[in-house]
């Protein structure tokens, strides 16, 4: 069974950046598929990004692209959301969630948290104006 931890949440003025962090434990990582969620108050879980074992396949929602950047470390077994330009409406819980992919060498990813197996504590971010 998967394990995940998130790190790198914290309070930042509009316009600046953080980095989260997301380690794995409990499955080889190079079979899961990885993504991050967002939870606001008041709203649904929207998935911010996503990305495949091989980090070739990425995935950003529109409110997000070209501001947030998702990568991963294998050799760590760790993933990453670096957050830049970051605006009011970014606050919100966000959550890493992995999911293990069946078929070896495979560059599927997903956004619907439906089909995630495992998803870590949840790291707060708030963006003051």
């Amino acid at each position: 069974q998967v394990q995940l931890v998130e790190s790198g949440g914290g309070l930042v003025q509009a316009g600046g950046s953080l980095r989260l962090s997301c380690a794995a434990s409990g499955h080889t990582f190079s079979r899961l598929a990885m993504g991050w969620f967002r939870q606001a108050p008041g709203k649904e879980r929207e998935c911010v990004a996503a990305i495949s074992w091989s980090g070739r396949t990425t995935y950003y929602t529109n409110s997000v692209k070209g501001r947030f950047t998702i990568s991963r470390d294998n050799a760590k077994n760790t993933i990453y959301l670096h957050l830049n330009s970051l605006e009011p409406e970014d606050t919100a819980v966000y959550y890493c969630a992995a999911k293990y992919i069946a078929v070896s060498g495979s560059d599927y990813f997903t956004t619907s948290s439906r089909e995630y197996e495992a998803w870590g504590q949840g790291t707060q971010v708030t963006v003051s104006s």
